[in-house]
């Protein structure tokens, strides 16, 4: 599996990471997110610094030790089989990631100046599974760490799975600018996987506005990242035959966690053909169903 940027910024590995992005490597201030992958009973020593992480299994499962808690989490054979556990790691804690028989971990981050959080577990269980939009625009999104859903200081996550030929991150929106009650500041990464034994494929569209121009349109295979500064973004296209997943991650400068996008006013109005279209019926995702 290969990891890449696209457009507006370049790939990274270090050390244990298949893929490192750091607020600084990205060019922003707040939003990161590694990629580790553990071979049968190693282990990975992290150190949170002035962030908060998730620890989002990918595929296998693993162990969390941290500041005296010890976190068993089950995992899931792969991100189309289901919706899995996690857990939440505060700023300034030391942790040591452990996989007996092996497995692919996203940690997504966010960086916080606030504290007074604990370590925890999320239960899959308690993780709310959406089916949003209808026909064409159909996808299923796990939503793990968002108001309303899992208690963090700034950082926000999610991942959405879209059955092959369908669009998802549509209408195009965008979520940069701080207009209260509108729109919230954030910056986000999106983190690809394919189904299709590495032939799988999909693309992702990013554009901005006339003062903040920003132009992408890529192919993503697995293990291929988008970075999204500001401007509008999606769809993101699952190509006929391979389902595409995408992990979400979010943050920015607002001391109010939220996440409130406004649409393209171009295309809003696709939204509005949902109800006359039935959701398709190859979701929920594997033991979702």
């Amino acid at each position: 599996m290969t990891s890449k940027y696209h457009l507006p910024a370049r790939a990274s590995a270090d050390g244990p990471y298949d893929l490192l992005v750091t607020p600084e490597s990205a060019g922003w201030g707040y939003s990161g997110l590694r990629i580790l992958t553990l071979g049968p009973g190693e282990t990975h020593a992290l150190s949170t610094e002035d962030s908060e992480f998730l620890v989002l299994p990918l595929a296998g499962s693993c162990t969390v030790t941290t500041d005296g808690s010890t976190f068993g989490l089950t995992g899931r054979t792969g991100v189309f089989a289901s919706a899995t556990d996690f857990a939440y790691l505060p700023r300034e804690s030391e942790a040591v990631i452990s996989s007996a028989r092996g497995g692919r971990f996203a940690l997504p981050s966010a960086r916080t100046e606030r504290g007074g959080l604990h370590a925890r577990y999320g239960r899959k269980e308690d993780v709310p599974v959406e089916l949003r939009g209808a026909g064409a625009c159909s996808r299923q999104v796990n939503n793990y760490c968002l108001p309303g859903t899992f208690e963090a200081e700034q950082l926000l996550v999610c991942e959405v799975l879209t059955p092959g030929g369908n669009w998802s991150s549509y209408p195009p929106h965008k979520h940069d600018e701080a207009r209260p009650g509108q729109e919230s500041e954030l910056e986000e990464i999106y983190y690809f996987e394919v189904s299709g034994d590495g032939n799988g494929f999909g693309y992702q569209r990013v554009y901005g506005t006339p003062d903040r121009p920003i132009d992408v349109l890529a192919e993503v295979r697995s293990g291929d990242t988008v970075l999204i500064p500001h401007g509008w973004h999606g769809p993101s296209i699952a190509a006929p035959g391979y389902d595409l997943y995408y992990l979400n991650v979010m943050a920015g400068p607002g001391q109010d966690r939220a996440w409130l996008i406004c649409d393209d006013p171009a295309h809003g109005w696709v939204r509005g053909t949902w109800d006359s279209q039935d959701v398709d019926d190859r979701l929920p995702f594997g033991e979702n169903r």
